[in-house]
């Protein structure tokens, strides 16, 4: 995964463009970041016209998509039907087997090519019965991230599209380039697709601190016993009070973020570290092995086992047990 082709229509949005010029078309290998080649392509090889940065020069007709081991659409302000040339373009490059990735409404190109059907998709929240209506035979997510269905790739609206182009880059070349590259953007290393969207929540300011300097407090000692309760008596709040708060701010009961942090902490020791699976499973606070594995395959599918050998980002002789 080394040449990355975009669709560079006219009405695609700058921040989408830039999301894809910082992670894929910077040279960060000496931060250990594979080097990218990246093919800006537009219908006759014209400047495109970019709302509200201007003009952003294309590098190639949309004939250079051919080739390409990675096809990225970025949304679009107008969403409007592709040309054929366009959709056979994209049609094209997957039978080659190229992976296709949308950004936010930049999954309306991929469905009007008839790339979306029989797969998982999403976008903005606030497009998404859009998207249902002109893919009806796409399995349209409304409480994701992104989705990941192998071959294609969709994300969520604008931190969304940050977060598969990561995961793309982790899945192709493993947690370590992937945190690599995490750090230069200052961005989280990992944020799993299911992860709901936060969409139209609203708190108040006071409700919205406490809740999240619970959840820093909680971060600090996942492998301390703990629970709920515990959660509630340091926001200062009443069980009611709280269990709404927290839900409105995160999308999740307290008792299942607190679980999904500790999975993530278990996730980022089984990658770095030469921890035991029975030591993991205490220091992220699940208590046993066996509770460590039932949560990894609910999350993931996968066992402890089988994760850290996909995602192994140090040589044995790491961190000691």
């Amino acid at each position: 995964m080394r040449t990355v082709g975009v669709v560079l229509l006219s009405d695609a949005r700058a921040f989408d463009v830039a999301v894809i010029a910082e992670v894929f078309g910077i040279d960060r290998t000496d931060h250990g970041v594979p080097r990218f080649d990246v093919r800006w392509c537009s219908r006759g090889r014209r400047r495109t016209g970019l709302h509200p940065v201007g003009d952003m020069p294309a590098t190639h007709g949309i004939g250079g998509l051919a080739g390409c081991d990675v096809v990225i659409a970025p949304g679009r302000h107008q969403r409007t039907d592709i040309s054929p040339r366009v959709a056979a373009e994209l049609r094209e490059v997957h039978e080659r087997g190229a992976i296709l990735m949308s950004l936010c409404s930049g999954a309306f190109t991929l469905a009007a090519a008839g790339l979306l059907d029989g797969r998982q998709a999403t976008t903005h929240w606030a497009l998404l019965d859009d998207l249902a209506r002109v893919a009806p035979r796409a399995d349209v997510q409304r409480d994701a991230l992104y989705t990941d269905t192998g071959d294609v790739l969709t994300s969520a609206g604008v931190v969304g599209g940050l977060d598969v182009c990561l995961h793309l880059v982790r899945r192709e070349f493993g947690g370590d380039v992937a945190a690599a590259l995490a750090r230069r953007i200052v961005m989280p290393p990992v944020r799993e697709g299911g992860q709901r969207q936060y969409a139209e929540t609203s708190m108040p300011k006071r409700s919205t601190r406490g809740v999240a300097s619970t959840m820093d407090w909680a971060l600090a000692r996942l492998g301390e016993p703990i629970g709920c309760d515990d959660l509630m008596a340091h926001a200062g709040m009443s069980g009611r009070t709280f269990h709404r708060a927290f839900t409105a701010a995160t999308g999740m009961t307290p008792g299942k973020w607190l679980r999904g942090q500790r999975i993530r902490y278990a996730q980022r020791l089984l990658e770095a570290t030469d921890l035991t699976v029975d030591r993991i499973a205490e220091r992220s606070g699940l208590g046993t092995a066996a509770n460590l594995r039932r949560g990894l395959r609910a999350e993931l599918g996968v066992g402890p086992a089988a994760y850290r050998r996909t995602f192994r980002t140090m040589p044995s002789g790491g961190v000691p047990g």
